[in-house]
């Protein structure tokens, strides 16, 4: 018979024994013997009866058994060992840990753990140790719990252990968790040991935060300590996708052939992030090959393809991808590969498409809508010009937009040339959503008076913005060359090329004349009055700057690959399909929504961007 532990029920009168010392060692042994071999709860339980039965409250080694029991139940039953702690009347710090541990690697029970954590302190009897940090810090990381965590940091002050590298390496994890990058950093530099797990917590810091630089910096400087191991890697990956360098994404892929072990190069995780950078540098081909060639794929490496693709606006080659995985794998179509197969019709003006594949998410897989799913269908509504659909479907949503889709329908007003009241009222309610305080809005509705020649308009948004203190997000391109990569801002006479960079823009210009080019100022820079002083805008946008360098430098044959952090202009997006037809050269283009291939005077949004 199994017995179940109440904390309020006392154990049961211990008679066999006769409190003798030696029978209890007896029994220790016995029950110690059978904890080793145990194998599910029903048999601990009965073990825990037997403890309870025959074994000394107070004597030293039943606190010994007592702690086993609760380790055993902490990973197989959590109830049981809250009950079996409760009942302990002076637990030591092992039984703390054991419990702060057991509810920090649950989900569910994490918040838990820091309750847990703050009683242990609160009770004082028993100090923290270098094994109660790391979990309390790992709970409070996911659920940001700032002040907790640092009242844990402070602890581990007082208690002598902030040398401790386990305990660093959670304090790194912990400050980046909740969003302090600089104390993350402090921590690390700090740090009078350090263990590869510190380097590569710093480094996906780093990553997680946008400061792509900062981690392939710091890559740099742990390689003469360490060698890289398949987190490191990841992160790095992660890096070279956010920079677009693709030949430190190419050096990473070849490391792990020459130097990492076979479990490595065919690692899931590090395939996946492979497939992911390669997608975002640009390089849609090696992607491809890099998933092939996967021995094993979970649902992550289709979905990461098939957002690749869509990405791309390769989107027949990403509804394919869609149909392997529904027809040949034994995954079922999650949330993100709708993203991702949503994303594709969008970037492919496939509306019909669309709308199924939808309603196939909705009635055939289960999946309930989320604003992603939404705000694709949107967009791909609004910009193939059904902008009353889209509304009508915004109208129905079965929860509020947000400023997202709100922007996607003010862009397509813009690109539809609908009337300036139904954009005045879009850009209104992005205003109401929260959103107005970014640039954003502010210079779509410019772009919508720009294009009805409302300058005067075009002037009163600008000084709105102006009052607001609200300012645009500079333009910003890169593009690397000989895996070095240059950073160009609109107008930009820093780079060491300058004079041969805007001799390159010369020529460009004097053949865009020769073969009737007239730009379109619709989305120069609005301050500018004059024709002349729009027209010189649009020539020294960044990626134009980028692309000039290009040109200079690159080995005929190769692409011309620019990563830019807004989306391009309509006169840019002109100018490269001619550029790449004069000059026969191919030039891909990552803005801000996606990729566009330009070859031979065309591009691959096919102009629907």
């Amino acid at each position: 018979m199994l017995l179940t532990i109440s904390p309020t029920s006392p154990p049961q009168t211990l008679s066999v024994i006769n409190n003798k010392n030696d029978a209890a060692f007896n029994n220790h042994s016995i029950l110690l013997s059978s904890l080793t071999q145990c194998t599910n709860i029903s048999q601990l339980k009965q073990i825990h009866a037997q403890t309870l039965r025959t074994m000394l409250p107070h004597h030293r080694n039943t606190l010994f058994l007592y702690s086993r029991i609760l380790y055993f139940s902490s990973t197989a039953d959590l109830d049981y060992a809250y009950r079996v702690f409760d009942h302990v009347e002076n637990p030591n710090s092992f039984m703390w840990n054991t419990l702060i541990r057991a509810c920090a690697q649950n989900v569910d029970t994490k918040e838990q753990a820091v309750k847990i954590f703050q009683r242990m302190l609160e009770k004082g009897n028993v100090f923290p140790d270098k094994y109660t940090f790391p979990f309390a810090l790992k709970a409070c990381a996911y659920l940001f719990a700032l002040f907790e965590g640092k009242q844990a940091h402070g602890q581990i002050v007082k208690h002598g252990l902030g040398s401790d590298v386990y305990i660093n390496n959670s304090l790194v994890h912990f400050y980046a968790s909740c969003g302090y990058l600089d104390l993350a950093k402090k921590v690390f530099d700090n740090m009078l040991e350090r263990s590869l797990v510190s380097w590569n917590v710093m480094i996906d810091a780093f990553v997680q935060f946008g400061e792509f630089d900062s981690a392939l910096k710091l890559f740099g400087q742990m390689k003469n300590f360490f060698k890289p191991d398949g987190y490191t890697l990841q992160s790095i990956t992660s890096a070279c996708a956010g920079l677009g360098t693709l030949s430190l994404g190419m050096w990473a892929h070849a490391y792990i052939f020459r130097m990492c072990d076979s479990s490595l190069v065919s690692d899931v995780l590090v395939n996946n992030s492979l497939i992911d950078m390669y997608s975002k540098c640009g390089s849609l081909e090696i992607a491809g090959q890099v998933f092939e060639r996967m021995p094993k794929r979970d649902l992550t490496s289709w979905n990461t393809i098939i957002l690749g693709l869509a990405m791309h606006g390769q989107a027949e080659a990403a509804l394919k991808y869609f149909d392997r995985l529904v027809e040949e794998e034994s995954f079922l179509p999650n949330s993100i590969t709708f993203v991702g197969v949503l994303s594709a019709c969008n970037h492919g003006g496939m509306v019909n498409e669309g709308q199924d594949y939808f309603d196939v998410m909705i009635k055939e897989y289960n999946i309930t809508p989320v604003l992603e799913h939404y705000g694709c269908l949107v967009d791909l509504l609004a910009r193939a010009g059904h902008i009353d659909e889209a509304l009508d479907l915004v109208s129905n949503m079965s929860m509020k937009p947000d400023v997202v889709i709100w922007r996607s329908l003010l862009d397509a007003c813009c690109k539809q040339n609908a009337s300036i009241e139904l954009s005045e009222e879009v850009a209104q309610q992005i205003i109401e959503s929260g959103g107005g305080i970014s640039s954003g809005v502010y210079v779509l509705l410019s772009r919508v008076y720009a294009s009805a020649s409302r300058w005067n308009d075009v002037g009163l948004v600008r000084k709105l913005m102006t009052d607001k203190g609200v300012t645009k997000e500079p333009g910003c391109s890169s593009i690397e060359i000989d895996g070095i990569a240059h950073e160009f801002f609109a107008g930009d006479t820093s780079h060491p090329q300058t004079k041969q960079i805007y001799g390159v823009l010369d020529v460009i210009d004097d053949k865009l004349k020769s073969i009737g080019y007239k730009p379109d100022s619709s989305q120069a820079t609005m301050v500018d009055e004059l024709d002349d002083g729009k027209r010189h805008s649009l020539r020294l946008h960044s990626e134009r700057l980028a692309i000039a360098l290009g040109i200079l430098n690159l080995k005929p044959g190769l692409p011309i690959r620019v990563f830019k952090n807004l989306r391009v202009c309509n006169d840019c997006h002109e100018v490269t399909k001619l550029i790449s037809k004069i000059f026969n050269v191919n030039v891909i283009v990552r803005d801000r929504a996606r990729f566009h291939h330009f070859k031979n005077g065309s591009c691959s949004c096919m102009d629907y961007w």
